[in-house]
Parts: structure tokens; C-alpha cells; sequence
């Protein structure tokens, strides 16, 4: 394999994006748990404080569009497709899932998340179109 290592930054910046979330999310059920009154209406509901709700929340959204941005990564990485401009549009990801992180777990609003998330939306998809042109120029259908 001779694919440009590159690629693999932003990866590893997100990787350890959603480590750091767990760890808040950590924190905030340990708030929780020392008000009994918020254990007791957890025990009894289901239903989590809202400050540790938010953070298991953004756990999920780590889970959902950055799944489609490390597939096309290591697909870009393997066909050795990791061009400036992808690495680019990698680091724009990483860059705007730190951001719609910090707003979600600060003061949420969704005025201001839904434009990041955008970003990394349409870079996203940016990094397949490039995948696919990739794979066309070489030669597979």
C-alpha cells in the first residue's frame, strides 16, 4: 500500500473527538449520580438528566455521519486517492465535527449547529464524489 498517510490525521483527531465526549459524558452522570433526587427520577423513568442526555446524545452523532467519513477515508487511503483536496475536505470534517460538538454540549442551539454540520455533511459527500471520479479514472466500474 502506498496511500497517502495524510488521510489518517483527521481520522485520528475524530477518534479522539468521541474519546473526549465520552469522557464528558462520563463527568456529567457522575454530577448526576451525587443528586439523589435526579438518580431516583432516572432509576424510576429512564429518563437522564438533561445535561448528561445532550452528551449521549452527541455520542451518537459520533457514531452516525463520521461512520461514512472513515469508510471513505480507508477506501481513499487503500486506492491510494487521498489527493491534497481530500485531505482538504478530511480536515474540514474534523474540523467541523470539534466545532458542532463544542456547540452541542455548550449552549446547543441548533441555529448554529445545523450550519457546521453542513459543512461536514457536504464534505463528506465531497470526499466519495472523489472516491468514485478516483476509482473511474483507474480504470474500475
Amino acid at each position: 500500500m502506498n496511500g497517502n498517510l495524510a488521510i489518517l490525521w483527521p481520522m485520528i483527531v475524530q477518534a479522539f473527538l468521541t474519546l473526549a465526549v465520552y469522557g464528558v459524558l462520563a463527568v456529567r452522570r457522575g454530577a448526576a449520580r451525587s443528586d439523589e433526587a435526579q438518580m431516583a427520577a432516572w432509576r424510576a423513568s429512564g429518563t437522564e438528566p438533561a445535561r448528561g442526555a445532550v452528551a449521549a446524545r452527541n455520542i451518537a452523532n459520533q457514531f452516525e455521519l463520521p461512520v461514512l467519513f472513515y469508510a471513505v477515508c480507508l477506501a481513499l487511503y487503500v486506492v491510494n486517492g487521498a489527493s491534497w483536496l481530500a485531505v482538504l475536505l478530511a480536515w474540514i470534517f474534523a474540523g467541523s465535527r470539534i466545532l458542532h460538538a463544542a456547540i452541542h454540549l455548550g449552549p446547543n442551539r441548533v441555529s448554529q449547529r445545523m450550519p457546521v454540520w453542513l459543512v461536514g455533511y457536504a464534505a463528506v459527500a465531497a470526499l466519495w464524489l472523489i472516491l468514485s471520479v478516483h476509482i473511474l479514472g483507474v480504470g474500475g466500474v
